[in-house]
């Protein structure tokens, strides 16, 4: 089949298709494709949050679970369990806000971007994803992204409405949040604290971020 007979072809198929109908068949066909083969995962919100919880803990993050009022208490409480300062950094969201209304004696909270110097950021994750115990982060002066990669210790806030079964449930999530032409510039999913196995197979914790996650589940 020569050069000459393929563009041939291809001329006498678009000489003879109706104008605009490729274009409508193909918006048609994305609009209604059918959703892939999903893993099974707990039906029940309650289940849900037991399995990523069970999944977090394998991929050795710590989990507590809370009221959104004892927030500010359950940060410090670990903070004291592994004998680190009091200081926190977070970014601007408002469900963290009760952080800074917490008196000095419980926590001392900084906020903006980390530059590399602080011990323990502290982020509010817009899902958790049942399947993996993921967390997925947006980008953005809520949670800057600084916060998910430089301080040695990352505590994560995530509410239990908020854990969905699976990945593919984050993307129509954010659509409907943001729309068209507005979705965060990045979507960071976490799974653990940073780890890597890349020298002699040795599992090291720490490699490209923080050593230590703690997850926090906050009940509606």
């Amino acid at each position: 089949m020569n050069r000459e007979f393929i563009l041939e072809k291809l001329g006498r198929n678009l000489k003879n298709s109706t104008p605009g109908k490729r274009e409508s068949n193909a918006l048609e066909r994305i609009r209604n494709a059918p959703g892939g083969i999903l893993p099974v995962q707990p039906r029940t919100a309650t289940a849900r949050v037991a399995h990523f919880i069970e999944k977090a803990k394998e991929a050795q993050a710590t989990v507590a679970v809370c009221a959104s009022s004892g927030v500010a208490n359950a940060i410090a409480e670990w903070l004291r369990s592994h004998n680190l300062p009091k200081e926190v950094r977070t970014g601007q969201d408002n469900r963290l806000s009760a952080l800074h209304k917490a008196k000095d004696s419980i926590l001392t909270v900084k906020q903006g971007p980390s530059d590399g110097s602080d011990l323990t950021g502290v982020s509010h994750a817009e899902c958790g994803i049942s399947e993996t115990g993921t967390l997925a982060l947006l980008s953005g002066a809520d949670n800057p992204t600084s916060l998910n990669f430089l301080p040695e210790n990352h505590i994560v806030v995530v509410r239990r409405s908020d854990i969905l079964a699976h990945y593919e449930e984050i993307w129509p999530r954010l659509r409907k949040r943001f729309g068209k032409g507005k979705m965060p510039r990045t979507v960071n999913l976490i799974t653990g604290p940073s780890r890597s196995a890349d020298i002699e197979q040795t599992l090291l914790l720490g490699a490209h971020g923080p050593v230590r996650l703690h997850i926090i589940v906050t009940e509606d």
